[in-house]
């Protein structure tokens, strides 16, 4: 019996301490390896940022305050956070090839979630986002739009202003969990105390959840931003072709906002798609927009109106409206923001009317 007493006890104690000695010659290794070297992140051959800990290039730079456009939170499944890499970085990982085009293979752009900084690293990212920056916000208004889409009105606190361009976008951060996601401003950046976002619910996702069914007035909430190539071209005075449907209309709200305070000096026609009436909302904002300004446009449509609609409106996928309306469009330019297959169901459209590629801007979303 005391044998069996001190196998009993003596056998956890062996345990625990070749544990100990296995995490010691883990520690001296990574440190024979250079592990706990200081490291320098290089960006835009201009600004330095020394690195002790081994990291990725997503984290670090977010803890230097710069921040890259991420929605999965580092997990390799959202794609958005690419960086061009180059010198360091190593290999591609297998995760990120499906994210990477040949032609962003052949400037080393890669994914920075999953780039581990071991070594001195030379990278090159858009000038806007050393810009971006975090803050913290509080919810002033939550209105209900349709039965799955809300609007959020959040007040900067810290920082207290934002000056973003018409048809960026925030990332929103959920609290407790690991969780960020990119929703399009909504409103004027001529108002730069607070934003406007709009949401709509995504069946068991997890951020839409949280601003749908947890979020509530007063609440602090945290953003960064402003990001996104999708804005309006100032310098340009082309026509304008926008289209959008659900909550795409976020970012062309600002737009044709942006565009309404210098009186619409361009031509605009806004094409709005719908599956029924109960899918449409600020309408009555843009009729009254079409009846104060000449130069603009709305033509909502609905492609399965309800009898109970009473529907005397377009009727239609609005790729097949956008056919209807619209003539030569060489010396136009379009704004799209919508699912990936209706952005390229609207680009072959735009292309029959002649449209050039590079005045087509969008914004896909899942």
């Amino acid at each position: 019996m005391t044998f069996i007493f001190l196998i009993n006890f003596y056998i956890p104690l062996i345990v625990i301490g070749v544990l100990i000695l296995v995490t010691v010659l883990l520690i001296i290794a990574n440190i024979l390896l250079g592990g706990n070297k200081e490291k320098t992140i290089t960006i835009n051959k201009e600004k330095k940022i020394p690195v002790k800990d081994e990291d990725s290039l997503l984290n670090i730079l977010s803890k230097n305050k710069i921040f890259i456009p991420s929605a999965c939170g580092g997990k390799a499944t959202c794609g958005f956070c690419k960086v061009q890499v180059n010198e360091g970085g190593g290999e591609v990982k297998p995760m990120e090839e499906p994210f990477l085009s040949d032609e962003e293979k052949s400037r080393n752009v890669r994914l920075s979630c999953q780039v581990k900084v071991t070594d001195d690293i030379d990278i090159t990212i858009p000038e806007s986002l050393l810009y971006a920056q975090e803050y913290i916000c509080k919810v002033v208004d939550i209105k209900d739009l349709t039965y799955d889409i809300k609007m959020i009105r959040l007040e900067f606190i810290e920082p207290k202003s934002m000056a973003f361009k018409p048809g960026q976008y925030a990332q929103l951060k959920v609290p407790g969990l690991e969780i960020i996601r990119a929703y399009s401003i909504a409103s004027n950046p001529k108002t730069t105390h607070e934003i406007e976002l709009i949401v709509r619910m995504v069946p068991k996702g997890k951020a839409t959840t949280y601003v749908h069914k947890a979020l509530r007035l007063g609440d602090k909430a945290i953003v960064t931003g402003p990001y996104g190539d999708f804005y309006l071209r100032e310098e340009s005075n082309r026509d304008i072709i926008c289209i959008a449907g659900g909550s795409g209309k976020a970012p062309i709200r600002s737009i044709v906002h942006y565009l309404k305070d210098q009186n619409m000096p361009r031509k605009v026609k806004y094409f709005f798609g719908a599956r029924s009436k109960k899918d449409l909302y600020y309408t009555d904002e843009f009729k009254q927009l079409e009846k104060d300004y000449p130069n603009f446009k709305y033509i909502p449509a609905l492609s399965d109106p309800k009898p109970e609609d009473d529907w005397k409106g377009d009727v239609g996928l609005i790729t097949d409206v956008v056919d209807r309306y619209c003539e030569d469009l060489s010396q136009s330019e379009a704004y799209l923001c919508g699912s990936p297959g209706m952005i390229n169901a609207c680009i072959h459209v735009l292309n029959k009317h002649k449209i050039k590629d590079e005045h087509v801007y969008y914004d896909k979303f899942s």
